[in-house]
């Protein structure tokens, strides 16, 4: 049965890490709703995860992030072509969740992983979907953005700290209300998304380094992050592809569910008490 589990945790990561319905949130709304642990497999299981997630962005932009990487060297020294830029544009938009990583993601740990916190941000995070559909220009590619408009999108990528938020739903947003085509702003907001998922498995790698990993069931592990791989790359292929021709108002619609169950599901422990 824990490799079914780990299985199933794998493909719930691999699917919401990437569509803006917001992974951290469903996790905790598993917990809370059936009573089933999701963390039971410990720290080194969400590392397994992480690692899957991200070789499917790496495998999936594997030519992207080749010429970023012959281009890093130029990119350093101040010259301005199109790959250099986009480089320079990741890093800066990478300063934000690296900031607020930093100071507040303990306290956003202990303090936020509640249903009712995850049900807020659904809702905010659906009518931010909604507003980038409606207020959007949604004309310009992702070689047209400015190290400040960078800088925006970091920041929303930052919120995603809090649970329900998500890390593609408000990235998305951000870039869309900035008007950029919706399949531009994934590409950007996926790839600006790497370092923040290595920088995630490397903490969760140091913290499981501190207690050691004598006795770790490798094969739980290795099933989570072959499924989330694997379920993570088809759900990045079918997201951009499907967002060259459709809105996102069908996950802003899916938050706005979910976000009314778990208030109603609230609403009835409350009254049951």
């Amino acid at each position: 049965m824990d490799l079914v589990a780990a299985a199933l945790l794998g493909v719930v990561q691999g699917l919401t890490e990437f569509l803006p319905v917001s992974s951290s949130g469903h996790l905790i709304l598993a917990r809370a709703f059936s009573g089933w642990d999701p963390g039971r497999f410990g720290l080194a299981f969400d590392v397994a995860c992480h690692v899957g997630t991200l070789l499917a962005v790496v495998a999936y932009f594997r030519r992207d992030i080749f010429r970023l990487a012959v281009a890093a060297p130029a990119a350093l020294s101040g010259r301005d072509g199109a790959w250099e830029r986009l480089g320079r544009l990741i890093v800066v938009g990478t300063l934000p969740v690296v900031v607020v990583g930093l100071l507040f993601a303990d306290a956003i740990e202990t303090t936020l992983r509640s249903p009712l916190v995850v049900a807020i941000a659904l809702t905010v995070g659906a009518i931010g979907l909604l507003a980038a559909e409606w207020l959007g220009e949604k004309r310009r590619g992702d070689e047209t953005l400015g190290y400040g408009e960078a800088v925006a999108i970091g920041v929303a990528q930052a919120s995603a700290l809090v649970p329900g938020i998500s890390r593609s739903g408000a990235t998305l947003t951000v870039a869309m209300l900035l008007g950029l085509r919706r399949e531009a702003a994934a590409r950007f907001v996926f790839l600006l998304s790497l370092p923040a998922i290595v920088a995630a498995a490397l903490k969760e790698s140091m913290d499981i380094a501190a207690v050691g990993v004598a006795g770790l069931p490798v094969g739980i592990f290795a099933v989570g992050l072959v499924t989330s791989a694997v379920v993570g790359y088809v759900t990045v292929k079918f997201f951009i592809r499907y967002l060259a021709g459709h809105t996102l108002h069908v996950f802003a619609a899916y938050r706005l569910v979910l976000a009314a169950l778990t208030f109603a599901w609230l609403a009835a422990g409350w009254s049951a008490r």
